[in-house]
């Protein structure tokens, strides 16, 4: 039978305090509610999950826009029973089974969805819901079981009696129901007198009494079904997902310093035998090959590391390329697509802005290097720069294969430095230099005897 799933994605989140809605912020290197998909993926196709949304409903759409889910906006939030109900007749959604996650919930993982299905379907139940035991439940919606162990209802923490305040399993609102049931059951959820708003934990009592069961699934792990209403507790998701990746990557073979550190998003990617120095932020779609090192305090984004390449302590790579055998720092900084090919090697302070480094081509200290195009076997002298905007554009800067820049050199651009050829030290280099020739643009030193000591004695 088919799967679809709904996502509850609509509220603001009142106590996060913030300008933003809830589902946008972020844990472990994504949104939310970009979490909670992924483990809907594995359940369902992307057609057939429907996140409901509310509060700046554009921003979330866009967010999450490329997974291909579709959306419902809920104009008004009034409760969770209310925000299924906006999905009525929906196309797709009035067979087979329908899943209610929600978008605060990102810990749940797609094993856990997998169980649900499967316990859902060996029941033959109109409800599934995931419940868990927790020593101090104070604060849930407590399970209370029939004598055959189904839920024969579920009350709240304020509506419920002191009997009851001690069942320590709780309701995690997450539920797996039948389609043909769900619907014409939730059209006839009351609004609570109290709030006025509509609860999916009144249709246990509504199944109930048309014959209709509902099952419970204890989960082991209670922090797979931790909600976020606070930034205390959008930390603590944050952390337990960051605990997740280190200990996925260092059983795949990882080695990771100090690992409660290391700040590593959920898509990045290490090969076997690579080295993670303490506190190094490896973030957004980051992926490093095999047998690298990545120095302490390094924070690469969106970097792609070729193998057996080091980058040293303090360095920042962004958006940019290391090829095989590199060597970048201690730090250094690469950003906006630059490109470092393999065996070469960039030193500590020097930083590339869209800028390609040969094979075997070296800078190694205190240079800048932008919107230029370098050969392989280049020797790019300290304090080397490039001067790369003239004030209205950017101009390129063209190096040849096997050229030698000394120190203290700058490259107004644009220009070009002929492969084979020297820079003098010193030298400011407005015009091209020949293949093979020596480019030297420094005023002529003139010694004036003794003008030195005649300065003092004239001012005593």
């Amino acid at each position: 039978m088919s799967v679809s799933v709904v996502i509850l994605a609509a509220g603001l989140g009142t106590r996060m305090k913030s300008n933003l809605a809830k589902v946008l912020h972020r844990a472990g290197g994504a949104c939310l509610l970009e979490h909670v998909i992924r483990s809907a993926r594995t359940i369902a196709e992307a057609d057939r999950i429907t996140a409901v949304i509310g509060h700046q409903a554009d921003a979330v759409r866009q967010e999450v826009a490329h997974f291909g889910v579709q959306f419902q906006v809920q104009t008004e939030q009034k409760g969770t029973g209310h925000a299924l109900r906006v999905c009525a007749g929906l196309p797709g959604l009035d067979q087979g089974r329908l899943v209610v996650l929600y978008g605060d919930c990102p810990l749940l993982s797609p094993a856990t969805l997998q169980r649900l299905i499967a316990a859902h379907d060996a029941g033959g139940q109109s409800a599934t819901v995931i419940t868990t035991n927790l020593e101090n439940p104070t604060g849930y919606g407590r399970i209370l079981r029939d004598a055959d162990g189904n839920v024969r209802a579920i009350v709240e923490e304020k509506a419920a009696t002191a009997d009851e305040k001690r069942v320590t399993e709780i309701n995690s609102g997450i539920y797996c129901f039948e389609a043909a049931d769900l619907w014409p059951h939730l059209a006839r959820v009351e609004p609570n007198p109290a709030s006025g708003e509509i609860y999916l934990t009144d249709l246990v009592e509504l199944l109930r009494a048309s014959g209709k069961a509902t099952v419970p699934l204890v989960i082991e792990d209670p922090s797979e079904i931790l909600g976020i209403n606070t930034r205390v507790e959008l930390a603590e998701v944050d952390r337990l997902f960051r605990n997740r990746k280190v200990r996925e990557l260092m059983l795949s073979g990882v080695t990771i310093e100090r690992p409660e550190t290391v700040t590593i998003d959920h898509s990045v990617e290490i090969g076997q035998d690579t080295i993670i120095g303490s506190f190094a932020q490896l973030l957004g779609s980051t992926k490093i090959a095999s047998q690298c090192q990545i120095g302490a305090m390094s924070i690469l984004e969106n970097a792609q590391i070729g193998e057996g390449a080091a980058v040293f302590p303090y360095s920042s790579i962004q958006d940019s390329t290391l090829g095989m055998g590199v060597q970048v720092g201690p730090y250094a900084r690469m950003r906006m697509g630059a490109v470092v090919e393999d065996g070469a090697h960039v030193g500590n302070f020097v930083e590339l802005k869209k800028t390609r480094l040969g094979a075997g081509s070296k800078a190694m200290h205190l240079a800048y290097l932008g919107d230029s195009t370098i050969g392989s076997k280049v020797n790019i002298g300290a304090g080397t720069i490039t001067c790369n905007y003239d004030g209205q554009k950017k101009s390129p800067t063209l190096i040849g294969d096997g050229a030698f820049v000394g120190s203290n050199s700058t490259l107004v651009a644009p220009v070009e430095i002929g492969a084979g050829s020297y820079v003098a030290a010193g030298s400011v280099i407005t015009k091209q230099v020949p293949q093979d020739a020596l480019g030297i643009g420094r005023g002529r030193q003139e010694n004036k005897e003794g003008w030195a000591k005649a300065r003092r004695e004239k001012k005593s």
